[in-house]
């Protein structure tokens, strides 16, 4: 039974990855670290949970388990593996951007469907960003083919569970409800997570991805469009998609239009995939939370764990 330790427990990440543990068959649950929540039943911060654990908030770091998420804000992992020991032997998943680029430090990239091999013998690991995630499972297949020769427009919404728990003006429900909105046109975060795993793939690329981020009126799941020119035609490219995610447990390529209730609740991605003119067109959707966090942060253990991967993770889609 693997030992398991959440560091940052009151958020929506955390939520998601206790539910997951708590019904994990190879997992036990230790303790859930929250400074703003201590002292409290889980079920008093994540009321789903009643009835399902007794399990309190701690504020006391224990090194005594086998794999330590942390689900702290950004900026602020480094700051807690600063001020503990964590022993080497103990695998830590970060789900903050902390550690996402390679700048010298131990962590690797955690994208499955690009880096198992690295995942299964590495104990420090990187968990991608939600819009990374959709973005980067859309236009993997054309890298890994070293068929990106052009900027790439992309666009993209996500639910109002992507800006987190904190009470802003652009969460409140008066606001959210029956709105959108543009945020970070082109400067986004997540893009440089995007670079650095497409020049993994093709190194000599080096043209734009132009990124629109959208906010949304839902509450969870991300859907990605975007299109990019490419002289292979359409049954080239979903020959293309199709092997490449042909073995993926959560990565699947549908011929037909998709939606994002196909994926709320998942760890899936769904990818579509359609040649316009001399354009690729690609869709792509998860759950921002799962696939885009806690989802693959679970993944990724069962990987570096030689679990089978959809351990803990056969969740049902809301489809309506």
């Amino acid at each position: 039974m693997i030992q398991a330790a959440i560091i940052g427990g009151g958020g929506f990440t955390a939520g998601e990855l206790i539910r997951i543990l708590l019904h994990h068959p190879g997992v036990n649950l230790n303790y859930v670290l929250s400074e703003s929540q201590v002292g409290k039943l889980l079920s008093d911060t994540h009321q789903d949970l009643i009835g399902e654990t007794g399990i309190t908030f701690t504020d006391e770091y224990s090194p005594e388990v086998d794999v330590t998420f942390l689900c702290k804000g950004h900026g602020k992992s480094k700051q807690f593996i600063d001020k503990h020991t964590i022993p080497e032997s103990t695998t830590i998943i970060d789900l903050s951007r902390d550690f996402r680029l390679k700048d010298g430090n131990p962590y690797i990239y955690g994208l499955p469907e690009l880096n198992r091999e690295v995942i299964k013998n590495n104990n420090r690991i990187a968990n991608p960003g939600c819009f990374a995630t959709a973005i980067q499972l859309a236009l993997l297949p054309l890298a890994q083919a070293r068929a990106l020769h052009s900027d790439v427009h992309l666009q993209g919404i996500t639910g109002a569970t992507g800006a987190g728990q904190a009470k802003l003006d652009t969460t409140h429900f008066s606001w959210r409800n029956n709105n959108i909105s543009v945020y970070k046109p082109f400067k986004h975060q997540h893009l440089t997570e995007v670079y650095q795993t497409i020049q993994q793939c093709q190194d000599e690329y080096r043209s734009e991805l132009c990124f629109i981020p959208m906010r949304g009126d839902f509450t969870r799941g991300i859907l990605i469009s975007g299109y990019v020119k490419t002289d292979l035609s359409e049954g080239e490219l979903l020959n293309l998609y199709h092997e490449q995610y042909a073995h993926e447990p959560f990565t699947h390529v549908t011929e037909h239009n998709i939606h994002l209730k196909q994926v709320v609740n998942t760890n899936k991605c769904l990818i579509h995939v359609e040649k316009h003119g001399d354009k690729a067109f690609i869709i792509s959707a998860i759950d921002n939370l799962l696939k885009g966090a806690s989802g693959q942060a679970v993944q990724n253990m069962n990987i570096h764990f030689g679990l089978e991967e959809h351990t803990g993770l056969h969740l049902k889609p809301m489809a309506y």
